[in-house]
């Protein structure tokens, strides 16, 4: 079996021991800070701080290409420059212009001895920045063929210029920078798409329950105007509870959306708990009672007051009550609400059902945001909202199995003021 010689990488016949060191300590310290660095800006500035400091360079470049515009733009400049920020503002390279413009046209190490008496070089980069380049060593920054940009190191300290080895040695950064950069990009595009995917699912949900109440409000509006003309009060009398449900819909949703939208603290006061479960209940007691639905309640070692938000607890009662009924059975429904004062001084609320429960395989998706199984009949927000407000009072909000057969959702709440307990005395 051949082995490669010496002879065979010309590059490294020149290289003393102590330069050989530095540039494989330098690409041991890329490689691993290439798993440990995930914002891409600073791992790009480290490559071109550790670059700089292996070539032995004055100041160093990350120039990137713009394939909209056809050119590059300079993203990460390190070293004497008076003004890097003008240069990353200001300067822009067409392909084929510049030291830099050439690696990138050519794909291919352009070393530049005497920057100033070469007809490639591109003058207006120290005049922006107040800076005089002596030499320069642009190396391209490729990915399977794609261009991602130009790994430049300016002005070799001391007399000499630049060597092969540090021509090689950027050549492996420039490797691991393209690399850096292309797989950055693929992440990004995967998190934008899936972003635009659930806006774009978020908006249709949205868009189709709230068409069908409004859908529903048009036609009561419709009814109520014909009873007012006719003096109809037996048709008002019918049409407007409906009308108002529709109302209560839509305010319902655009507050869910509101308390969705940023981070809260509860703004807690003392209530009744049992008059507050009382109220959910009447709020949708014409619908339970249309479907023909056995609602009970208890409440067990709960104080009559309790501390704690009780519109943002009320509307989650509201969530965890539609859901219910949506999921009892056409005949025979049941729905039992319980609130319990646990010796710990927790108080739990439990909302269960007689209906078919949740797959296995969804029990975790019903919390996402926008996710729903009702079609156009939800809007995906009802069981993420009650997590985010019981989460916002220190609590939990959990699925369990019912023992009616259906499903079970479980509200641990702790105690809101240290001065009051959830139990009685």
């Amino acid at each position: 079996m051949e082995t490669e010689s010496q002879s065979d990488f010309p590059w490294l016949e020149d290289a003393t021991h102590e330069e050989m060191a530095r540039a494989v300590e330098a690409m041991y310290r890329v490689h691993k800070l290439i798993r440990a660095i995930t914002d891409l800006d600073a791992l790009l500035e480290y490559i071109s701080q550790e670059s700089q400091r292996v070539a032995g360079a004055e100041a160093s470049s990350i120039i990137l290409y713009d394939p909209d515009m056809g050119d590059l733009y300079f993203h990460t400049a390190l070293g004497d420059y008076s003004s890097s920020e003008t240069l990353k503002r200001d300067i822009r390279l067409k392909l084929g212009e510049g030291i830099a413009g050439v690696a990138a046209a050519e794909r291919r190490s352009v070393v530049a001895d005497n920057a100033q008496q070469d007809d490639r070089f591109f003058r207006n980069a120290d005049q922006a920045t107040n800076f005089t380049t002596r030499n320069v060593l642009a190396v391209p920054m490729v990915d399977h063929e794609e261009l991602i940009g130009v790994l430049e190191v300016i002005n070799k300290v001391g007399d000499g210029g630049f060597t092969l080895l540090d021509v090689r040695v950027m050549e492996m950064f420039s490797t691991l920078a393209a690399t850096s950069i292309s797989n950055a990009r693929l992440v990004k595009d995967k998190i934008s798409t899936e972003r635009l995917a659930a806006i774009g699912q978020a908006v249709t949900g949205l868009s189709h329950y709230t068409k069908n109440i409004v859908s529903g409000m048009s036609s009561s509006a419709e009814l109520i105007e014909a009873g007012l003309r006719q003096g109809n009060l037996e048709l008002l009398a019918k049409t407007w509870p409906v009308f108002r449900r529709s109302t209560q819909r839509i305010s319902h949703c655009v507050q869910d959306m509101l308390s969705f939208s940023k981070p809260r603290t509860p703004c807690r006061e003392p209530f009744s708990l049992r008059q507050l479960i009382d109220e959910a209940y009447e709020s949708y007691a014409e619908l339970f009672s249309k479907r023909g639905v056995e609602v009970t309640i208890t409440c067990a070692n709960v104080q009559d007051t309790v501390f704690a938000e009780p519109a943002s607890l009320y509307r989650s009662l509201l969530n965890l009550l539609a859901n219910a009924a949506d999921a009892a059975p056409d005949t025979g429904g049941r729905i039992e609400v319980r609130a319990t004062g646990l010796p710990s001084g927790i108080l739990e609320i439990v909302v269960e059902d007689n209906g078919p429960g949740v797959p296995e395989a969804l029990e975790e998706r019903i919390f996402d945001p926008f996710f729903s199984t009702k079609g156009a009949k939800g809007t995906g927000l009802g069981l993420a909202i009650t997590r985010k407000v019981v989460e916002e009072h220190g609590g939990q909000l959990q699925l369990r199995k019912s023992s009616l057969g259906g499903a079970a959702f479980h509200i641990t709440l702790p105690a809101g003021a240290p001065e009051r307990t959830l139990l009685s005395p």
